[in-house]
């Protein structure tokens, strides 16, 4: 028997005008943990998507060949079938359903013509049990977090006998205690035989973890690493992939820091749906025209939901506290009243929350400023969209053939770049930027850092919310640290280090509270 459980030959896929993958060839080992490694848009989904059968057998040119035989899928279930699943950067997961109807979604238990429930709820705690998920398989998906929302698509996998499990940025929108419990249960799967492809950005991940590693550029294939040779680095990895050396993974800087601009005092918020849960208590924070400020903290910690419960109430209830702009007090109670007062909030989930992915860039960029495009009357001056969109385009790189385009064709880091035109667009003067390159890979970083940089230089003030903590370390002038909803100290960049972050951000005396009755 081959020891390759996995050949994808000459693999060439187009799209209208456009050439994605350009003969690649993949090979996996039996029972190794793959890498797949390239920029965004240099082809990576695409070829999973070949392979799992999105794309069905004659819509590219090319071959694929499965422990040793040929095959023809022509829908995800043949490849299932085969013994193929992919578990994509969007779960999967009905969040109404319980974990034990989410794993067998499809596949239920069956006997005499009913849903036999006491069985199912029984295999699915066996098969929780696998991958370390210690719930009740009665809990509803949407009240578990996303790290134990990717236990479940691993379960589900394994209910599907699956022997090649892929998956697709895996780690993306998890903490480093969720990130390292899931790379521990890749590694266990690995010694169970199930062979693993895994697409991410996050490269000490991979030297860590991979055992190969194949970078695609340009659709194309340029090599594939044995992670246990002493050359398999992140720089050699990032080589590949950029084509050349990043000698630094953060644009140069000197601040020029003026005045305040922005000044949060004594915010608190409640939690949405829980009675009395205190998620955001009591924080308070300030920024100077070019100063970039983070907020580091764990998950849970809200970053997230301090931010958009300042930016128009945008989440939880009976939020209280003052903001203020150059000193004078203003209200944020809107999302409207947010932008007049020249506020503009990049959200985490661009995807959800960020773009409409089925309109195309131009739209998506105007569409926080429309009263920008309109002379007279209600009428938005088409041919002037049209310009607003393409100086932008140019501005910051934005990788498309015309502003056209369908957002939801765009690469990840492009999406981004979107994003960030629809706010610029509305000249704010403090620019919320929540993960603003979560799932975009190195090259892609880079050119979002030096925006941020750019921004500061033009004298914005800027509110950078980051899991990772090299990157706050990286690109901030002061840095905020946050546990269970509350400020517990602030650094400027100079005293910061991960050590003196990390243990701010797990500070014993702090802990969640309840609201008073």
């Amino acid at each position: 028997m081959s020891d390759a459980i996995l050949e994808m030959r000459n693999i060439t896929k187009n799209f209208p005008g456009v050439k994605v993958l350009d003969d690649v060839t993949l090979t996996v080992a039996r029972g190794e943990i793959h890498a797949i490694c390239g920029e965004n848009g240099a082809g990576k989904s695409t070829l999973m998507k070949v392979l799992s059968g999105v794309y069905p057998h004659g819509s590219f040119d090319g071959s694929i060949v499965f422990d040793g035989e040929p095959q023809r899928f022509n829908a995800i279930k043949d490849s299932e079938h085969a013994g193929i699943v992919i578990i994509h950067q969007e779960l999967a997961l009905v969040p109404h359903l319980s974990i034990a109807e989410n794993i067998f979604l499809g596949h239920e238990v069956v006997h005499r013509g009913l849903i036999d429930w006491h069985e199912v709820n029984a295999q699915a705690a066996t098969l929780m049990e696998r991958v370390g998920l210690h719930e009740n398989p009665t809990t509803p998906v949407g009240q578990i977090g996303v790290g134990k929302q990717q236990l479940v698509e691993i379960a589900k996998a394994l209910n599907k006998d699956v022997r090649l499990l892929i998956l697709d940025e895996p780690t993306a929108a998890l903490n480093d205690t969720d990130s390292e419990h899931l790379l521990d249960l890749l590694r266990g799967l690995r010694e169970q035989g199930i062979t693993c492809i895994i697409i991410s950005h996050k490269l000490g991940e991979i030297v860590d973890i991979a055992d190969s590693t194949t970078i695609i550029r340009d659709g194309q294939t340029i090599e594939t690493i044995d992670m246990h040779g002493a050359d398999a680095t992140q720089d050699r990895i990032i080589r590949g992939m950029v084509g050349r050396s990043l000698d630094r993974r953060f644009p140069e800087r000197t601040p020029d820091i003026g005045e305040e601009i922005f000044r949060i005092e004594n915010w608190s918020v409640l939690h949405p749906t829980q009675q009395g849960r205190v998620v955001v208590d009591d924080a308070s924070l300030s920024v100077r025209a070019g100063e970039i400020i983070g907020i580091a903290g764990l998950m849970g910690a809200g970053r997230t939901e301090f931010m958009m419960s300042v930016f128009g109430r945008s989440y939880g209830r009976d939020a209280s506290g003052k903001v203020f702009l150059r000193g004078e007090e203003i209200s944020t109670r809107t999302v409207k009243d947010a932008i007049d007062n020249r506020i503009a909030y990049v959200s985490e989930d661009r995807k959800e929350y960020g773009l409409n992915l089925i309109t195309d860039i131009k739209t998506n960029i105007s569409a926080a400023a429309l009263g920008n495009l309109t002379s007279a009357g209600p009428f938005i001056d088409g041919n002037r969209e049209v310009e607003v969109a393409e100086k932008y385009r140019k501005d910051l790189n934005i990788k498309s053939r015309t502003v056209a385009q369908l957002v939801g064709n765009l690469s990840g880091g492009n999406q981004q770049k979107v994003v960030l035109a629809k706010w610029l667009y509305t000249d704010p003067e403090v620019l919320i930027l929540d993960e603003p390159t979560r799932g975009i890979d190195v090259g892609a970083k880079y050119e979002i850092y030096e925006i941020i940089g750019a921004l500061a230089a033009a004298g914005k003030a800027v509110i950078l919310v980051s899991s990772e903590l090299p990157e706050l370390l990286g690109l901030s002038d002061r840095i905020y640290a946050l546990a269970y909803g509350r400020i517990t100290g602030q650094l400027p960049v100079a005293e910061a280090t991960q050590e003196a972050l990390m243990s701010l951000m797990t500070i014993e005396n702090s802990s969640p509270k309840e609201a008073a009755a």
